[in-house]
């Protein structure tokens, strides 16, 4: 049900157009002033807003201009009861709907509301869509690490230089591959992805320079590889760690010789390629133990990117949950969910072995488990308590002080005997052996809450 936001100082106002919008089976919510309907309109969740122009704190035309600094798109149609041709031109110069004179006419207002919620539809579902098609997401985060990656993919991105980006599963590698990509001289060539640890050893060099038509008993036609698929653009080879011997030596080859023989063939191909891979593992460990080519390996690594883990950056937690909850909410076509700042906490000590990977699954649970807003509760309910539990050395690495782990651990041991014992203080008090009031305090404390 479309969600509706009326901005006004007169009540009456309010009222005639909450029961008007009502009646028409629209959910409605009321601002008195410009800062209350800024910060409404700020937080979204609103299909459509109607704004006064004349309001105290704040009028109508400065919310728009701050509107305009925010990722706000909830479409605003203004209204005032001293309307000009003025007032609609400049209205809409900066970002309004439409604009209709006090006291409006109800059929246009309804007609107008109608349009303005279908614009907000269209531009949900374009938003969707582009995601979708186009692939590529923002590099989310503010670490000092993040801003290293990004101003090392800005300097790298326009040269030819073959790049080995490094880091755990789930941590965004292929994000960073994409971009240095989207950044180059071949951003309208071809990006062309190979998962090296989803293909077979004997099928990976048929994948990657293609084969001639009998070959081998299944070629029943010539087949087109990756290296030439790429041609003019990027190749970007994941999990290049797991990539077989005899394939590794072919590889080299095309990267110094910018050709290629496919399977079966004694014709050399002439290949333009960007070589960009990415690995999990520790490739000169795997050199030593004899499972990498040292030759290949200072072929491919010209420039080192390594993506660290979330549990590194976790500064950046907030910011990536805020992210995904927006995305997934536009992608379920719901009102955005709002996080408040003890569950955005709570999200941010945990470890997270999955990395970004788990974060954003995480996150989709709790839009769909979670009412209008995702909290504190929430994320012990839905997250923390169907976790695996932590390792002692897992446990060790959230805390640098001993006060903070203390203080983490009583916390946690006091809210499982209240729980324990139903919240029965003076039972729980008794088995803990301290004072009812001693116990009272903790609770008041560490904000304990009976669920």
């Amino acid at each position: 049900m479309p969600k509706i936001l009326i901005a006004d100082d007169e009540k009456s106002i309010r009222k005639t157009l909450r029961e008007i919008l009502e009646f028409e089976s629209y959910t409605v919510e009321e601002a008195a002033d410009g800062t209350q309907a800024f910060e409404s309109l700020k937080e979204g969740g609103y299909d459509c807003a109607l704004l006064d122009i004349k309001m105290p704190k704040m009028d109508g035309m400065e919310v728009l201009d701050k509107l305009r600094d925010t990722d706000c798109d909830t479409p605003i149609i203004m209204i005032s009861g001293h309307g000009t041709i003025e007032n609609a031109v400049e209205a809409t110069k900066k970002g309004a709907y439409d604009f209709i004179q006090k006291p409006p006419d109800l059929n246009r207002l309804l007609v107008t509301v109608r349009n303005a919620l279908e614009k907000s539809s269209l531009v949900t579902e374009t938003k969707v869509l582009r995601r979708k098609v186009g692939k590529i997401r923002e590099i989310i985060g503010e670490s000092p690490a993040i801003q290293k990656i990004k101003d090392t993919i800005d300097r790298v991105a326009p040269t030819e230089a073959r790049v080995l980006i490094t880091g755990e599963n789930g941590t965004g590698k292929e994000l960073v591959a994409r971009w240095i990509h989207e950044k180059s001289n071949r951003r309208n060539g071809p990006l062309v992805e190979v998962n090296c640890a989803a293909i077979p050893s004997e099928l990976i060099e048929s994948e990657l320079f293609g084969h001639e038509k009998g070959a081998f008993t299944s070629a029943i036609k010539q087949r087109i590889g990756k290296f030439e698929q790429a041609n003019g653009g990027t190749l970007f080879l994941d999990e290049v760690g797991d990539m077989s011997l005899s394939a590794q030596a072919k590889v080299l080859r095309a990267l110094q010789e910018n050709r290629i023989t496919r399977v079966g063939g004694d014709k050399d191909i002439l290949v333009d390629v960007r070589v960009v891979a990415a690995t999990n593992k520790d490739l000169l460990r795997e050199v030593e133990e004899g499972r990498f080519r040292l030759d290949l390996y200072h072929r491919l690594s010209v420039i080192i990117i390594h993506v660290p883990s979330l549990n590194e950056r976790a500064e950046d937690i907030p910011l990536l949950a805020e992210k995904f909850v927006k995305e997934i909410c536009e992608d379920y076509g719901i009102p955005k969910k709002i996080i408040t700042p003890k569950a955005l906490e709570e999200l941010r000590v945990m470890r997270w072995n999955g990395n970004i990977r788990e974060l954003r699954n995480v996150m989709e649970r709790l839009v769909i488990l979670s009412d209008q807003k995702i909290t504190e509760a929430e994320v012990r309910n839905y997250v923390t308590n169907t976790q695996a539990k932590d390792t002692p050395t897992d446990l060790f690495e959230q805390f640098d002080k001993f006060q903070d782990f203390k203080e983490h651990i009583e916390k946690l041991f006091i809210e499982h005997k209240l729980k324990k014992y139903n919240w029965n203080v003076s039972k729980s008090a008794e088995v803990l052996d301290i004072q009812r009031s001693h116990l009272y305090n903790k609770i008041e404390k560490y904000d304990l809450r009976r669920q």
